[in-house]
């Protein structure tokens, strides 16, 4: 995780976002560990790249999403039914967020169609 990453507009709003509202040394967007006596605004908020050694480590897991798109871990899945990418906790998973919702109850509805059959048979 060494090194300055440049960000697309996108992943700055959502960087901006976790610092907003993740990030303890964040106040008012202001830097309190930068702070000396005056206020210095965070640098993170008006960049377009990972300057912030904390932000890095302790609040950019947090996206899970986000951490895997920037430093391209195993982590980042492509949906089966939709081939959007998603961070995975586990190696079975093969479906977004979204599409695992509509998948399960699809799943289970026609388990129940088919168990109604049985039974009525």
């Amino acid at each position: 995780m060494t090194g300055i990453k440049r960000l697309s507009p996108r992943q700055s709003r959502k960087v901006n976002t976790l610092v907003k509202k993740e990030c303890c040394n964040c106040e008012n967007g202001n830097c309190i560990l930068l702070d000396d006596g005056d206020t210095c605004v965070c640098p993170q908020l008006i960049s377009y790249s990972l300057l912030c050694k904390w932000f890095r480590i302790a609040v950019l897991p947090l996206d899970k999403l986000l951490f895997a798109e920037l430093y391209h871990t195993d982590d980042m899945r492509k949906c089966i039914v939709c081939g959007a990418s998603f961070a995975s906790k586990s190696n079975s998973v093969k479906y977004c967020p979204d599409c695992r919702k509509r998948i399960t109850r699809r799943q289970a509805a026609e388990r129940m169609r088919k168990k109604r059959t049985l039974v009525t048979q």
